[in-house]
């Protein structure tokens, strides 16, 4: 299992309870949906996930064998190299082209030879259809090309889990149902994808587990 919460509680930083007596659970290659109205509590949920946000208590709460109610800080960067980190507004560093961007990330987690850094970022492109985009500045890119790269940089340390949150919430139908269905291939191959998003058409055209922001609680949809 590579999350499992049971009984947790989530505040926002002003301490106001958002969350109450989460159940959350995660196993390999699944594709799960988090849905719910904007301030229901979806982004905080992942924000405990890798770490940016503490949680209150809980009787379990668990993501990729860490105790996420006593992680050191130290801890915390450890646990984002093994975690793919989706946001809604791609956070491409506009300064440098595609193939940078990668690097950047690699470099920064420990990659040190050249050739094995070109390797994966070949890899990681033509995973996401984006192969030939390397040198391209992320001001040329559509916004479904700039997710693809984002999607590209989340699954470069070869993750077991990818969190997007609102990921497709700057994109036309077309191109979300594009993204979505990138994520349902991520999952078919053993990595788990987690989602959050208030787009039900997506639900209907790739079918998932689903979980229910609602009024301070968690619920698995039957």
């Amino acid at each position: 299992m590579l999350i499992n919460y049971k009984n947790v509680n989530i505040s926002h930083y002003d301490d106001e309870m958002v969350l109450r007596g989460v159940d959350f659970k995660v196993n390999a290659g699944e594709f799960i949906y988090i849905i719910g109205k904007v301030g229901s509590g979806k982004s905080s949920l992942l924000r405990t996930i890798y770490g940016e946000l503490d949680i209150d208590s809980a009787y379990t709460a668990n993501v990729l064998g860490r105790d996420m109610t006593n992680i050191k800080r130290s801890e915390i960067q450890g646990l984002r190299r093994e975690l793919g980190i989706v946001f809604q507004d791609f956070k491409l560093l506009g300064d440098r082209n595609v193939r940078r961007n990668l690097e950047f990330v690699l470099k920064a987690t420990g990659w040190k030879d050249s050739f094995d850094i070109d390797k994966r970022i070949t890899e990681v492109m033509k995973a996401v259809g984006m192969t030939g985009y390397e040198e391209r500045m992320p001001h040329e890119l559509s916004g479904g090309e700039q997710q693809r790269i984002a999607i590209a940089r989340a699954l470069l340390n070869s993750p077991k889990l990818i969190l997007a949150d609102e990921p497709t919430g700057n994109l036309d139908p077309e191109t979300a149902e594009s993204i979505v269905g990138l994520f349902r291939d991520i999952a078919a191959t053993g990595t788990a994808v987690v989602v959050t998003t208030h787009n039900m058409l997506l639900l209907e055209r790739f079918p998932g587990i689903v979980y229910h922001c609602e009024e301070g609680k968690l619920n698995l949809e039957k």
